[in-house]
C-alpha cells in the first residue's frame, strides 16, 4: 500500500482545477511544462535556503503533476509524446528539488555526527539514485516485458501498488521537511527508504518474473 494507491481519492479534489485549466485551453503538456518550472523553482528557492516558499513551490508542481492527466483525459487529448513527456518532467524535478537541498549548503549529517561535510553530499546522492531507480525500475519492465494496454492514458502494470515509498511519498516528505524546518530528517528519510522500496520492486519482479 502506497499514496499511489489512493490517487483517486486525491483527484476527486483537484477536478475543479482540472475544469479550469481545460476551459482556460491549457494543454496537458502545457501543463506538465508547468510543473516542470514549479520544481525548478522550488530547487533554487532550495538551494537558497528558503524551505518553506520552495515546499509551497513543490506542493504547487505536484499538483500540476497531478491534474495533467485528468486535463487529457476531459479533452481526449492523450498522446505518446505526452505520456513519455510527463516521465521526463517528473525525473528532471526529482533530481533537480534533491540537488537544490544537497548544495544549499545546510550540514545533514555533521549535526549530530563528526562527518566531514561531503557526508551531507553522499547522503543527497543516495537520496537522487533512489529516487529515480525506484521509478525507473517501472519503465524498464515495460520495456523488456512489453506492457502496452493503457488506462486513461497510462499503462497499467502491476508495479503500481508494489513498494511502499514512491515519489508521492518523496514529495510529501520534502513538503513537510521543508514547512517544519526539518529538510534534514527528509532527506536521510528518502535516501533509505526509495533505495529499499527500489529493492522491494527487484524482489517483486525476481518471484513473479523468475
Amino acid at each position: 500500500m502506497n499514496i499511489t494507491a489512493l490517487r483517486p481519492r486525491f483527484m476527486q479534489y483537484l477536478e475543479p482545477v482540472a475544469e479550469l485549466f481545460v476551459r482556460l485551453r491549457i494543454t496537458p503538456n502545457q501543463i506538465s511544462t508547468l510543473a516542470l518550472l514549479a520544481g525548478i523553482v522550488c530547487a533554487y528557492l532550495f538551494f537558497q535556503g528558503q524551505f518553506v516558499i520552495g515546499s509551497l513551490a513543490l506542493l504547487v508542481s505536484a499538483i500540476f503533476d497531478l491534474i495533467d492527466g485528468s486535463v487529457a483525459r476531459k479533452t481526449n487529448a492523450h498522446t505518446n509524446f505526452g505520456a513519455a513527456f510527463d516521465w521526463i518532467v517528473d525525473k528532471y524535478v526529482d533530481g533537480l528539488v534533491l540537488l537544490g537541498v544537497g548544495i544549499s549548503g545546510i550540514a545533514i549529517l555533521s549535526r549530530f555526527l563528526p562527518v566531514p561535510p561531503l557526508g551531507d553530499f553522499i547522503i543527497v546522492g543516495f537520496a537522487i539514485i533512489g529516487s529515480l531507480m525506484n521509478t525507473f525500475i517501472k519503465p524498464v519492465v515495460y520495456a523488456e516485458i512489453g506492457y502496452k494496454e493503457k488506462v486513461e492514458g497510462k499503462i497499467d502494470d502491476p508495479l503500481e501498488g508494489v513498494g511502499f515509498f514512491g515519489r508521492p511519498e518523496t514529495f510529501l516528505a520534502l513538503i513537510l521537511g521543508g514547512l517544519t524546518g526539518f529538510i534534514w530528517v527528509s532527506v536521510i528519510i528518502i535516501a533509505v527508504c526509495t533505495n529499499l522500496s527500489a529493492i522491494q520492486r527487484v524482489v517483486y519482479l525476481y518471484r513473479t518474473l523468475s
